[in-house]
């Protein structure tokens, strides 16, 4: 397997949880403060900062410090658009073969 298809399986590793695309679709349009997160998305902060840490390994969240406050936002709208796409064709691929 060559780097950028290991790339490719880690962003979708990244992005198979529904709670890490949760998160990217509150961010999808502002950066947001990690502390208003938990609430708003009704998980708790530790399991908040564990899909935090994945997505920013692969590179799919920014993360940037504003004193004490964890800045989160999407590092790359291409992201946003690939989720869009693949809700897109979700319907499709969801239809048995043969119908």
């Amino acid at each position: 397997m060559n780097r950028s298809d290991e790339q490719l399986s880690e962003l979708f590793t990244a992005l198979a949880h529904v709670n890490r695309v949760r998160i990217v679709e509150v961010l999808r349009t502002e950066e947001r403060c990690q502390c208003e997160l938990p609430e708003q998305l009704g998980i708790k902060q530790s399991n908040l900062s564990r899909h935090v840490k994945l997505l920013t390994s692969a590179g799919v969240l920014r993360v940037r410090r504003d004193g004490t406050r964890m800045i989160l936002s999407v590092a790359d709208q291409r992201v946003v658009e690939i989720l869009d796409t693949l809700r897109e064709v979700q319907p499709v691929l969801s239809v048995p073969a043969g119908t």
